[in-house]
């Protein structure tokens, strides 16, 4: 079967509020980040699939009769998402190679990829196509790249087989799915999650899927309508960091001084049950000075809520004190211990402000981007829409 050309992105995430309290049912926020993620899907002829992953330096191809060995029997129909093909998985880690436990970012990639790729397609005739990738995400640093990654394949393979209709008129730009295609995009995106996280909370596919913010309480994630696009500038301390470590270390600390934090993590729900109200306000009425003020006293609160917990850090630290040298407030986001933050930025900062700021963190020793929070989920483009050195390093390959 030849399939149609496509180019489709997905952005990356930010936890706004909430990290850590979320552990012990309390409300986050999530928000997209418009870092994104690009994907190009090209019919080729050649007998062949290839994926070209060039942040990781990937570069892979199949023969299709190869693949064909791998086609699991049970394949159904891709409107219905089962549970994750146990028997399809074992196959494919060994086909890949990865039956050692060698769980690289470039296997689990890989192994996301032709279990989307054989599921979407098992059930007819492979088709021959070239898949490249390219992200402007950082991997590991807790701002949802594989997500994206998962979302972008889903999207692609599924238009790609005519399960969902390009989103895609000609003379538009860029166009995004009904809610039905969403969901089922967001669900073969969980799939792929699950096989490169193992049990992941389905935060990270949902904000790739949907954009703008999300709420996530109990396990429940709840999409918000309308969301303001705010500017910010995204820090990379670049110090590592072990996220199940941080969580341990939050819960003995609530274990050994539960009259003292239980308080913190509710006056942590109260933060993100505020910021949602006000960030909801600047939706239907015109956006003030006052609103960006009690933003910005919400991130000072929380960090200092996250340093009581025991997840703050020197270069974190560093970062707070760096921005508010020029008047601008910061806070950790994900799992703190190093890892990233983000700082607000207000409609009037200006330029010379944030470029100085930006080559101030870069001295730290920082990776810094200035992006915004709350833009669209996963689109599909038409070329011309793709920035343009992303369409020249997607058509490379």
């Amino acid at each position: 079967m030849q399939v149609p050309d496509l180019f489709v992105s997905a952005p990356g995430k930010a936890i706004l509020h909430g990290e850590h309290a979320v552990v012990h049912g309390k409300v986050a926020l999530a928000v997209s980040l418009n870092l994104r993620t690009y994907l190009s899907l090209k019919g080729t002829t050649a007998g062949s699939v290839c994926i070209n992953l060039p942040n990781i330096d990937t570069f892979l191809s199949w023969d299709l009769s190869e693949l064909k060995q791998l086609i699991p029997y049970s394949c159904g129909k891709m409107e219905e998402v089962k549970r994750l093909d146990a028997e399809l998985v074992r196959k494919l880690r060994e086909f890949v190679g990865v039956t050692n436990g060698n769980l690289d970012t470039c296997n689990m990639a890989t192994l996301a990829f032709l279990y989307i790729y054989l599921s979407v397609f098992g059930s007819g005739e492979l088709p021959s196509l070239t898949v490249t990738v390219w992200s402007e995400l950082p991997t590991g640093a807790g701002l949802g790249s594989s997500a994206a990654y998962s979302v972008c394949l889903s999207a692609a393979l599924l238009c790609a087989n005519g399960t969902i209709p390009a989103a895609l008129r000609e003379w538009d730009p860029t166009a995004r799915w009904c809610q039905e295609d969403l969901e089922l995009i967001n669900s073969w995106a969980f799939q792929g999650e699950m096989i490169i996280h193992g049990n992941p909370s389905g935060v990270d596919n949902a904000v790739g899927t949907w954009g703008g913010m999300l709420r996530f309480l109990a396990g429940k994630i709840i999409p918000l309508s309308r969301v303001p696009l705010l500017r910010i500038l995204l820090t990379n301390t670049k110090v590592p960091r072990s996220t199940k470590v941080l969580v341990a270390g939050v819960k003995d600390k609530i274990n050994k001084f539960p009259s003292i934090m239980n308080p913190v993590l509710d006056s942590v729900d109260a933060i993100s049950c505020n910021c949602e109200k006000v960030l909801s306000e600047m939706t239907c009425e015109p956006i003030t000075g006052e609103h960006y003020n009690i933003l910005e006293e919400l991130i000072d609160i929380n960090q200092h809520h996250l340093d009581v917990m025991g997840v703050g850090h020197p270069s974190l630290d560093t970062l707070c004190r760096v921005t508010l040298t020029k008047g601008l407030h910061s806070k950790l986001t994900g799992a703190g211990g190093g890892g990233c933050g983000i700082t607000l930025l207000r409609p009037e900062t200006e330029s010379s402000v944030v470029q100085t700021t930006v080559q101030d963190l870069k001295d730290c020793g920082f990776d810094c981007w200035e992006t915004s929070i709350g833009g669209p989920g996963v689109q599909q483009h038409s070329a011309a829409s793709v920035k343009e050195e992303v369409l020249e390093i997607l058509n490379r390959y």
